[in-house]
């Protein structure tokens, strides 16, 4: 099923991705940090929704409480 996704405190405006039998897919960021962005959607890729929630939960960008990451954890959750 695709999902689509409108962090909140981050670079990035929307996330989308496909979870089928919690395993990830196709996983895009628009806005952010492009080179960066693709390389988390890439290394997210196959793996199970809870797996990627327990690696990426808690990430900071700088100053901010939150990250690109983070916030896709977050999504993922909602889930």
């Amino acid at each position: 099923m695709r999902y689509t996704y409108r962090p909140k405190g981050v670079c990035s405006m929307e996330i989308s991705f496909d979870v089928d039998n919690d395993i990830v897919s196709n996983v895009s960021f628009k806005g952010g940090c492009n080179g960066n962005l693709q390389g988390i959607s890439r290394l997210c890729e196959g793996r199970s929704k809870d797996e990627i929630i327990k690696v990426l939960s808690g990430i900071k960008c700088g100053f901010k409480s939150t990250s690109c990451p983070d916030q896709f954890a977050k999504a993922l959750s909602e889930i």
